[in-house]
């Protein structure tokens, strides 16, 4: 029972702390001039946005070395987290990859 407790309250802190790190300050922006004298304001991409692809393997390998580690142990900890780091590799890069591009402004 303890360990469904664990896992619960775990899965919980993730849930809380995830859109934590998604939210932007207001204060990221950017101001550059063109020759037409009109100034253009862009949003710094957010903290998510800019390292998804480490914070989605962070997580999948984290949630593997859990799993693992309440299955098996010690040993099962280690396959676990193998596992989860390989799995959400291979859904951050080739599953679900970064379609969103940013690109410099032309003067």
């Amino acid at each position: 029972m303890k360990k469904f407790i664990t896992t619960f309250m775990m899965m919980a802190l993730m849930a809380i702390a995830i859109p934590m790190f998604a939210t932007s300050a207001d204060a990221q922006t950017r101001r550059y001039r063109t020759r037409t004298n009109a100034t253009t304001v862009y949003k710094k991409p957010n903290l998510y946005q800019r390292h998804r692809n480490l914070f989605n393997i962070a997580i999948g390998t984290g949630a593997g070395a859990l799993l693992g580690g309440l299955i098996g142990g010690k040993k099962g900890a280690l396959i676990g987290t193998a596992v989860g780091a390989g799995g959400s590799a291979l859904y951050t890069y080739k599953l679900n990859p970064k379609t969103k591009r940013y690109y410099r402004a032309y003067r």
